[in-house]
């Protein structure tokens, strides 16, 4: 019996290390023979603050259920990020979803994050501490949360293009 609960609590201590945020919770209705049929959708991050990121969508007719479909969402559609030893990203990036455009340059440390919205959220969540990132073109959480992991995943660090040029590392900064 007593193994049986360490289990359970390893099984949770590794659930534990994933944070959720709920960036928007939006009531939505779709008309129907009877009527209009009214439901939820949130929009979640998911990350785990140490490199790794995921934005997640859940309907469902009630909001708890939502959210709970929003996770899982968010757990399927991870990726991750190199961060570098101030806690930033590697170089600067821009990312586009739908219509929204993110900006992201890297940040001396002791910055912070300097972010709004979803984009903030998401860049929390994935462990960068000193960015600084502009929200362009759409004020839509979701598209600016997507912005924001297409330019996360697009990141590569030195080492990794040093790798594809087939050089040294010491020879990219001549």
């Amino acid at each position: 019996m007593a193994t049986g609960r360490r289990k359970t609590n390893r099984a949770k201590k590794e659930e534990t290390n994933w944070q959720e945020r709920v960036i928007q919770i939006r009531r939505v209705s779709k008309v129907v023979k009877g009527g209009k049929k009214l439901s939820f959708r949130a929009i979640v991050v998911v990350g785990n603050e140490r490199g790794q990121v995921g934005v997640g969508v859940g309907k469902a007719s009630d909001v708890i259920g939502a959210v709970k479909k929003g996770v899982a969402d968010g757990k399927k559609h991870l990726i991750d990020i190199p961060i570098t030893k101030s806690n930033s990203i590697p170089h600067p990036i821009d990312g586009v979803g739908g219509g929204a455009k993110v900006m992201m340059r890297p940040a001396a440390p002791g910055t912070g994050v300097i972010a709004g919205g979803a984009v903030r959220t998401v860049l929390e969540l994935a462990g960068v501490r000193n960015v600084l990132a502009k929200q362009l073109g759409s004020n839509n959480p979701l598209n600016n949360a997507r912005a924001a992991v297409n330019a996360l995943s697009t990141l590569r660090t030195f080492a990794e293009v040093a790798e594809d040029r087939g050089i040294a590392i010491e020879k990219l900064y001549i």
